[in-house]
């Protein structure tokens, strides 16, 4: 299962590392708590990955619907 678990910026979107950015080019998913943030964080260093929110509150949810996801290879 091909999954990253990678911290990104609060604040200074140039703060964050080369792997996290390598990591996000490369994922078929992105899983993110707010995706406008992750949206402007993307769009800053020109990556174009498909979004999907990932919080308390859908945690739940969003677990079943991308466990097969990562069984299948898929990389998030």
């Amino acid at each position: 299962m091909p999954l990253a678990v990678c911290a990104t910026p609060i604040g200074n979107l140039e703060d964050v590392t080369l792997r996290v950015l390598r990591e996000l080019r490369e994922a078929d998913l992105v899983l993110c708590e707010d995706t406008r943030h992750t949206r402007k964080l993307l769009e800053r260093h020109e990556i174009s990955a498909r979004l999907l929110s990932y919080h308390e509150h859908n945690e739940a949810t969003r677990t079943a619907e991308v466990l097969p996801r990562l069984v299948a290879g898929e990389r998030v």
